[in-house]
């Protein structure tokens, strides 16, 4: 039997209590949620958006009288971005909070210095970001990730590029986070092997003020679209307002933060973000009558009122709200926050039908995402957090 961190820590209290007295103190004890994300910083619009999915998600179940009568306790780090203070709440989560689970970070540098923390002490892990390497069964049994990884998202981007926009030179930009730098060589990888001409690649400084030399580079190479893998809506925003001035209408297509609410309050001009295209997901894609999955709707519905969705993109908050039912159901179907009860449960998921996607594990699979559900956007057509599905798309 594998002696987790809350037996060890719970051993002597436990040979005093009654199976029903402990029965009765873990009803009472609070589901503790870890989240981890930037909330502040260059790369935070993500975070903002996944916390209004969190917040909302424990508040609905909390309301509700929580789950077997224990409040869902979301216990918050804001990580600025940087992965030593992403390592440093990791550790706190694990060690003295206790957290059950986790959700985050939301920026692949910040999973990479945390990941191996959160599978030491085998706290349940739930991962939105794309990296390859930090989903792997054998090393990291408690990480699911119930997103894309890396090679869907690259796929789709690279797909659209090349057999939709018919694009035979490419530029690849990305800036210089854990993320971008590794996103980054992973697309220029998949260009050539496919047989393009990358005839341009550069990381930018996610604060960089003036991209004009990178622009001026890739377009003086030749290149007939740019590929861009940032989270850094300032710094998309700074490429197509330099685009725009240029007056070169090369597009644009890569990471789903190009087409955020802070993009479009940053840009010079409207049309600035024209071929702008984004990836983006059938469940928050409208279809030619303009209308939204059924769930989705309904969720759209829900939150009126209550969640801002307009600056924000709405995948960042449906998957958030799924972490926190992921976590909620697991207590609920096996009566337990014990982190091998979680981690059981998740296991045999097939189809969970969450807001988002619907996701399958098994012992051996932790990507759960359905690479069907991935697709290409309309970056300047967001309406509620959604886009239209990018022309090219039946």
């Amino acid at each position: 039997m594998t002696i987790s961190r809350r037996r060890v820590l719970a051993g002597s209290a436990a040979v005093l209590a009654t199976p029903m007295l402990a029965s009765r103190a873990q009803a009472a004890e609070p589901i503790r949620f870890g989240w981890l994300t930037a909330l502040t910083g260059a790369n935070s619009a993500p975070g903002i958006g996944f916390n209004r999915g969190v917040q909302y998600a424990a508040e609905k179940i909390n309301a509700a009288g929580g789950i077997r009568g224990r409040k869902i306790e979301v216990v918050t780090r804001d990580t600025q971005g940087d992965p030593a203070k992403a390592v440093n709440a990791a550790v706190e989560m694990a060690s003295s909070l206790k957290v059950h689970a986790t959700f985050g970070p939301t920026n692949s540098g910040e999973s990479l210095a945390t990941t191996p923390i959160l599978a030491r002490f085998k706290v349940p892990s739930l991962q939105v970001v794309q990296l390859d390497s930090l989903i792997d069964p054998v090393k990291y049994p408690n990480a699911f990730r119930f997103a894309p990884n890396n090679t869907q998202w690259d796929d789709a981007n690279r797909h659209y590029i090349l057999d939709i926009l018919k694009a035979k030179k490419v530029a690849v930009l990305g800036d210089n986070t854990g993320y971008g730098t590794t996103a980054t060589a992973a697309s220029v990888a998949g260009f050539k092997k496919a047989g393009a001409d990358v005839v341009y690649t550069a990381v930018v400084d996610a604060n960089a003020q003036d991209v004009t030399p990178n622009l001026l580079r890739a377009r003086e190479a030749g290149a007939e679209a740019i590929a861009v893998w940032s989270d850094s809506t300032g710094l998309d925003a700074r490429l197509m307002n330099t685009r725009g001035r240029l007056g070169w209408k090369v597009p644009f297509s890569g990471h789903p933060s190009m087409g955020s609410g802070d993009v479009r309050r940053l840009l010079e001009k409207p049309e600035y973000w024209d071929e702008v295209y984004l990836i983006g997901y059938r469940s928050c894609s409208y279809d030619k009558s303009g209308r939204l999955p059924a769930r989705t709707e309904a969720f759209i519905k829900e939150v009126h009122g209550k969640v801002k969705l307009s600056d924000t993109v709405l995948y960042w908050v449906l998957s958030a709200v799924d972490a926190v039912h992921l976590v909620a159901e697991a207590v609920d179907k096996t009566g337990s926050s014990d982190e091998e009860a979680i981690i059981g449960y998740w296991n045999k998921l097939s189809g969970w039908p969450g807001l988002y996607g619907d996701y399958t594990f098994t012992t051996e699979r932790h990507n759960g995402y359905p690479t069907s559900e991935v697709v290409m956007s309309l970056a300047n057509s967001e309406r509620d957090g959604a886009f239209t599905l990018a022309p090219g798309y039946r």
